[in-house]
């Protein structure tokens, strides 16, 4: 039997009473041969009594970018939601996309998603906020019981140990964030799984050129939540998830959480750090490395390089094409960086740093970055072609985006001969993607 999803959130730093527009339906949990547990969900299949006067739908065009995101980020190596299947609908669903007051006609769609959860941060703060504690420790207990294998609930520290995962996790799930460029675009704590997996694609965007303050969404007008604001949001969000855990801790357990707590950018840190040494083929631990990782970022925010194909056209130049900074056409994205005066000296540290690489050789070096650099993610331009062609009912390119997207870090012909792995189209150069769908 159909139920609504409700939770309560943050949005936007601020607390907003209800969660979003109420267009989520959880239609059962589905258990396959080896015996996991997920939960189906439908988002645009209509009203539910938290629509907000809403009607509950959702646009063709969200949902064909949340259906590819949701795998492309999952072959990513990513912990996600999934998509199973998506279904136009004949219905009309009027959306102001831009919030301009120009309300127009669009298609609608359903997605059927899947996850071994949706339960949220905000899931945990309605409860706290209007003082339902008997029904918070009960929730509480179900999810550690069904998701936290590791955390006995009969144990007096059962919540403490939960929130010291969920910490972890969650610093986890904001490095690979910044190690691939995605920005989520509405990191309100309705938005983020207490299992520490990325849901609800809404406005995002895989960052093009390399800059920390990309925004994804025109919505957000503050820019709170930048690319390079994540981690932050991150651990503003469990500062939210421990003052609804609060209520239920003894003193001693409140001291022990909110130490967890500071420990998150140390946590958050480590991880980004590993995942950069990656992208760069560093093996072991020398006195340098964060300011090797640093010049290069400094280096592509100062050119607007790429940030996907820098990384990857690294994993394919060869050690001597890089001595001698002869750095080939087609790896325009290098192109750019090696037009700042200060990339020879970067390239010479490069060199340096790999040399030090213990049993190592080039080819080795490159085989291994191109199993952590994608040549090809989701980025705006692709998603808005396929979508622009699924509105006419042709679904080709998003057939074909799923399968490409399916096997990111290998060289397609077909994803070649569609640009994907190309500088962005000019009729892309101003794409804007906001909440409106």
């Amino acid at each position: 039997m159909e139920r609504p999803v409700l939770t309560d959130k943050h949005g936007f730093g601020i607390w907003a009473g209800q969660l979003g527009d109420g267009r989520a339906h959880l239609i059962g949990i589905y258990t396959n041969r080896q015996g996991e547990k997920w939960e189906l969900q439908l988002k645009g299949s209509g009203k539910t009594p938290y629509s907000r006067n809403g009607d509950g739908r959702a646009v063709l065009r969200s949902s064909v970018r949340e259906f590819l995101c949701s795998e492309a980020m999952h072959s990513l190596g990513i912990p996600t939601s999934r998509a199973a299947s998506l279904v136009v609908s004949d219905d009309e669903v009027w959306r102001g996309q831009l919030y301009n007051g120009n309300i127009v006609k669009e298609r609608g769609a359903v997605v059927l998603r899947v996850a071994k959860s949706w339960f949220r941060i905000g899931s945990l703060e309605i409860l706290a906020h209007y003082g339902e504690l008997d029904l918070l420790r009960t929730l509480l207990d179900f999810i550690i019981r069904e998701h936290f294998p590791s955390v006995k609930v009969t144990e007096p520290n059962r919540y403490v140990d939960f929130f010291s995962i969920v910490v972890s996790k969650t610093a986890r799930l904001m490095a690979l964030w910044m190690s691939v460029g995605f920005a989520h675009g509405v990191c309100n704590t309705d938005n983020f799984s207490l299992l520490s997996i990325t849901i609800d694609y809404g406005p995002f965007g895989f960052m093009e050129a390399y800059n920390p303050d990309f925004v994804p969404n025109t919505s957000d007008d503050e820019r709170r939540y930048k690319i390079g604001n994540q981690a932050n949001i991150g651990m503003f969000n469990l500062n939210k998830l421990l003052q609804a855990l609060n209520p239920l801790l003894d003193p001693r357990q409140k001291q022990l959480a909110a130490q967890i707590l500071e420990g998150y950018p140390v946590l958050y840190y480590t991880r980004f750090r590993a995942l950069f040494k990656a992208k760069l083929g560093l093996l072991g631990e020398r006195k340098g490395d964060d300011d090797l990782i640093a010049f290069l970022l400094h280096l592509m925010a100062k050119t607007e390089a790429d940030f996907t194909m820098t990384f990857r056209q690294l994993s394919e130049m060869t050690q001597s094409q890089l001595e001698e900074l002869d750095i080939p056409q087609q790896f325009w994205a290098l192109k750019m960086i090696s037009k700042h005066k200060l990339f020879p000296a970067w390239v010479s540290q490069y060199l340096l740093r790999l040399n030090s690489n213990t049993n190592d050789s080039d080819s080795e070096r490159r085989k291994r970055m191109t199993t952590v650099n994608p040549r090809y993610v989701l980025k705006n331009w692709m998603a808005e072609s396929a979508v622009r062609k699924a509105e006419r009912n042709d679904f080709s390119e998003v057939r074909l985006l799923q399968h490409i997207l399916q096997h990111p870090f290998q060289k397609h012909s077909a994803a070649e001969k569609a640009g994907y792995s190309s500088p962005t189209p000019s009729w892309a150069k101003d794409l804007r993607v906001s909440c409106s769908s």
